[in-house]
């Protein structure tokens, strides 16, 4: 069971890495114009979301300075919100959140590994 926790921040971690990737070199005019990498970010987002879902509480709880219930709640803007804010609620959330975000899953992950006794 364990071994699928570790999945779940696997994908939380390498969706942070793809929008790492699609956004470098980007500022908020040029996000806010490129429909194909806002797409790429909302899938990315979603994935992230989903997966924060299936993270047992007391692994969210060691990171308890991580809005997990907003990371969660992302998925449902992404697919419901639709409104003129929309570009800078993604360019927002990935400048501010996707950081802290990043640390707290690679400690989660050392958490996992250390308990299980993997690397």
């Amino acid at each position: 069971m364990e071994r699928d926790h570790r999945l779940y921040v696997d994908h939380m971690l390498e969706a942070i890495s793809n929008i790492d990737v699609d956004t470098a070199g980007y500022n908020f005019e040029r996000f806010r114009r490129d429909r194909r990498v806002r797409q790429l970010v909302e899938r990315n987002l979603e994935i992230i979301s989903e997966a924060s879902r299936r993270l047992p509480q007391p692994l969210k709880d060691a990171e308890g300075q991580i809005p997990w219930r907003a990371i969660a709640g992302i998925g449902n803007v992404i697919r419901h919100d639709h409104h003129d804010t929309y570009p800078t609620v993604l360019w927002e959330t990935c400048a501010k959140d996707l950081q802290p975000l990043k640390s707290a899953l690679s400690r989660i992950r050392a958490m996992i590994a250390a308990t299980d006794g993997h690397e």
